[in-house]
């Protein structure tokens, strides 16, 4: 019998080359499950990622810029290269040049300008397979939470991870998302599930971490380089929205919990994890080192120094990541350019809306036929 390796490929001695390729503009978990999936299928996974222009003229302009989009996608613990300024429609050459056995993609389409199949020909010469889209989110539906600004996303009791949706007559069936939907099997999928080895120094982090980005990114990185093994901690929306105020935070505690856990940097996420650094909380996880960037440190109720526990332990330290980027930023670059997401919005919700009744008439003649 053939022996199998990790990823149920047969031992035949050639390594399979994966390709996706996309704009990862805010990425998010939902890109990460499909590069995930698309790891799944081979050995290495290489990702093409196409630059601000293409994505401008194809379907509006991005939230984040090519470089940080860049170092986004490689920051994803499936990924193995990351190939930037990728062709906007995929090719054969494309996949020959980076020896890639076959390309991989969600099972919602993608359009250029002129409303062709960015895979149409990989399609054509069967080097293409299609992996689930992450139910319950996208870039577009994020973008439209932040247009919205609405504060009833963070609902406390039984409605505490319902995120509010923009009531549309007409939804894209791909970016029209439906509520997403954690379960115990994604959070096991995208986890590590390796626990500190008994020498490993423990390096704790907490905060929000919503609409996770590449100044979390760079810190999360700085982190880790004080130890082995990297903790963080997520504090629940409640508890986000007590010292961030507005609308905050953006994307409920389980959409954070697989952003976070989906960077190569971490190894455990602590989901609810108490504001204030507890004593418990230092010896439960045998904490050598608690972190904290450059941003305000908000005191917890009763005007008390969440850090001080690991303060008058000597465990405490800030760090400097060199990135200077918020949440509130990457806010404030949808608020500023408004009109233009919202018009990005629109023209892509109407163009996916098109071609999916299209795709239903055909599948219907089919069957009348």
């Amino acid at each position: 019998m053939e022996n199998r390796n990790e990823n149920g490929h047969g031992n035949s001695g050639k390594e399979i080359r994966v390709w996706c390729d996309g704009c990862y503009d805010m990425v998010h978990f939902g890109h990460a499950n499909s590069l995930r999936q698309a790891k799944a299928l081979g050995h290495k996974l290489v990702v093409g990622i196409h630059n601000d222009e293409d994505i401008t003229r194809n379907k509006g302009p991005p939230v984040f810029t090519q470089e940080e989009r860049y170092k986004m996608v490689r920051g994803i613990k499936w990924v193995d290269e990351v190939v930037e300024d990728a062709p906007y429609v995929t090719t054969l050459e494309t996949l020959d040049k980076y020896d890639c056995d076959f390309c991989v993609h969600g099972d919602d389409i993608t359009l250029t300008a002129d409303g062709i199949d960015t895979y149409h020909l990989v399609k054509k010469a069967q080097r293409y397979k299609e992996v689930s889209r992450t139910a319950g989110v996208s870039t577009t539906d994020l973008v439209g939470r932040m247009l919205l600004l609405t504060k009833n996303h963070f609902k406390q009791g039984d409605q505490e991870y319902e995120v509010e949706k923009e009531d549309h007559t007409a939804r894209s069936p791909w970016t029209g998302c439906s509520q997403f939907l954690p379960t115990t099997q994604k959070i096991i999928q995208f986890s590590d599930g390796k626990p500190p080895k008994p020498t490993d120094r423990i390096v704790y982090v907490a905060g929000a971490f919503d609409l996770f980005h590449v100044g979390h990114l760079d810190f999360l990185e700085k982190a880790k380089k004080l130890g082995d093994y990297l903790i963080v901690g997520l504090h629940t929306d409640p508890v986000v929205n007590q010292y961030k105020g507005g609308n905050y935070p953006i994307m409920n505690l389980h959409e954070r919990v697989l952003s976070v856990l989906a960077c190569k940097y971490v190894n455990e996420v602590v989901i609810g994890a108490p504001y204030s650094v507890t004593m418990d909380l230092m010896e439960h996880f045998n904490v050598s080192v608690v972190c904290h960037g450059q941003t305000h440190i908000a005191y917890d109720v009763g005007y008390v120094d969440p850090y001080a526990i690991p303060k008058q332990m000597g465990k405490f330290m800030l760090i400097d990541s060199g990135n200077t980027i918020t949440t509130e930023d990457i806010v404030e670059r949808i608020i500023r350019h408004r009109l233009e997401f919202e018009q990005r919005n629109k023209k892509k919700e109407k163009k996916e809306i098109e071609v999916y009744e299209a795709m239903q008439k055909v599948k219907l003649a089919q069957k009348s036929g």
